[in-house]
């Protein structure tokens, strides 16, 4: 049975925000294609976390491929499913590089992705999943991800800010922003049930959420 009108709907949110938890509930909720960010990929993780300013261009350079070659594939699934949900957007690619590059390597990036953007599809809909600096830090600390040891309160704290900002003024697709502090998806079910709920009303809306 159809549940709300879309192709495309992504979650996203600061590492620990609980996107691919939510985004894989609701591919089942909605009998959607799951697209996952393939992150532990990425050859140069491990170093980027126990030096930033060194391996930051070959952490972003990968990430932008290999981001542009998973949203291409969109395209394709879109003959044979109705629906995909996805935990991450090809564009907040932009906020690390901004955050971590070089101005001379920024321009080099900025030069591939606008090109890239190009041929990636829009969601119907962003989900931005907010939450405060120290419960996303507890939440990496809880999943215990060996590279992730490393990231200190600043650089969530300065990320949370970049990410509040990229989608106060997203002007692609309509963001619905939710704040997690309120709703527990793993433990209590009618949380969940509220999020459909909001996520329902804002498709029908069409229109930035706040």
């Amino acid at each position: 049975m159809a549940r709300d009108e879309f192709k495309y709907i992504a979650v996203e949110g600061v590492l620990g925000a609980g996107k691919t938890t939510l985004a894989k509930k609701l591919s089942e909720w909605y009998g959607a294609h799951f697209i996952a960010e393939e992150f532990d990929k990425n050859p140069f993780l491990h170093s980027f976390y126990d030096d930033i300013e060194r391996y930051a261009f070959q952490t972003q350079i990968f990430f932008l491929l290999s981001r542009f070659k998973q949203q291409k594939q969109l395209r394709q699934f879109d003959l044979f499913h109705s629906r995909i949900v996805s935990d991450y957007i090809f564009q907040k690619d932009r906020i690390f590089a901004t955050m971590n590059l070089t101005s001379a390597e920024l321009k080099l990036y900025d030069a591939l992705a606008k090109l890239m953007e190009q041929e990636i599809i829009v969601p119907d809909l962003i989900i931005y999943l907010k939450s405060s600096s120290d419960r996303l830090l507890k939440n990496i600390r809880k999943r215990n991800r060996d590279f992730e040891n490393n990231i200190s309160m600043e650089y969530i704290q300065t990320l949370n800010v970049m990410y509040e900002d990229f989608f106060n003024g997203f002007p692609a697709a309509p963001v619905l922003q939710i704040d997690m502090e309120n709703y527990d998806i793993i433990e209590n079910g009618e949380d969940f049930n509220k999020i459909t709920g909001l996520i329902s009303k804002a498709l029908k809306e069409k229109k930035v959420n706040v």
